[in-house]
């Protein structure tokens, strides 16, 4: 004799150490066989294996889509962190920036990757980052703020060079003789760092700051940094050498 579909899906078993079985769906979609049923490691196993073949990071939004926007914003989140305390002990992390969430490896992993591909990484100038730093914490700037901070011209291949690297923008234009472009950090500066804000940037302290960004490009983009002295501020610009 055939079982009714409701007896069978009443008399399953949540798995342990889940506290929710089903998401918040219509009645009628609250059936095993039916496809917009989903139990919570299963929406997990989704979460997880979208978020490891992209390319790229992927918001709440766009994860919302992966069940056609069944499963709300907060359960989303609740289900990542939960993903987020499953991978804590491996060599990729799972983490929160400006654009959305990701899978990455951790710093501590970069040594092994690096021999994979020993090629030299591209290298930026002491000027490139000290210009990087000025617009970081004083955005958004004109050319001529730059130069009033550090004393000498800015070279224009610099500024193209960061702008090539997608890491500042012009966002408008300042109402003054000539409207020069005002300078921004962008949300892929944000996202290389490992950042969500700019307010998660070390504390205005430029030997100190250019330090945990120099570390924090590193570890997360894999670039070489030349430290700059900053008792060297006014030293005249120098392209990557």
């Amino acid at each position: 004799m055939t079982q009714c579909t409701l007896c069978v899906r009443t008399t399953l078993t949540p798995p342990k150490k889940i506290p929710y079985l089903f998401f918040d769906l219509p009645l009628r979609s609250h059936f095993p066989e039916t496809p917009t049923t989903m139990m919570t490691v299963d929406a997990q196993r989704v979460l997880e294996t979208a978020l490891i073949c992209t390319q790229q990071p992927l918001s709440v939004r766009e994860l919302r889509i992966l069940f056609d926007d069944a499963i709300g914003a907060d359960t989303i989140k609740q289900l990542l962190e939960d993903l987020q305390l499953e991978w804590a002990q491996r060599g990729l992390e799972l983490v929160q920036i400006a654009s959305g969430w990701r899978f990455q490896s951790r710093p501590a992993m970069r040594e092994f990757l690096d021999r994979l591909h020993p090629e030299k990484p591209p290298r930026y100038s002491r000027a490139a980052l000290e210009i990087l730093a000025i617009i970081a914490y004083r955005q958004p700037v004109t050319r001529g703020d730059i130069e009033e901070v550090r004393g000498v011209t800015v070279n224009s291949l610099i500024l193209k060079q960061l702008e090539d690297r997608g890491w500042i923008e012009a966002i408008g234009h300042r109402e003054t003789v000539g409207r020069p472009a005002l300078l921004a950090t962008t949300r892929q500066f944000l996202d290389d760092l490992g950042l969500q804000s700019l307010s998660q940037l070390p504390e205005l302290d430029l030997p100190h700051a250019f330090s945990a960004m120099d570390a924090s490009v590193q570890s997360h983009v894999g670039v070489s940094l030349e430290q700059p002295e900053f008792s060297e501020f006014r030293q005249a610009d120098a392209i990557s050498q």
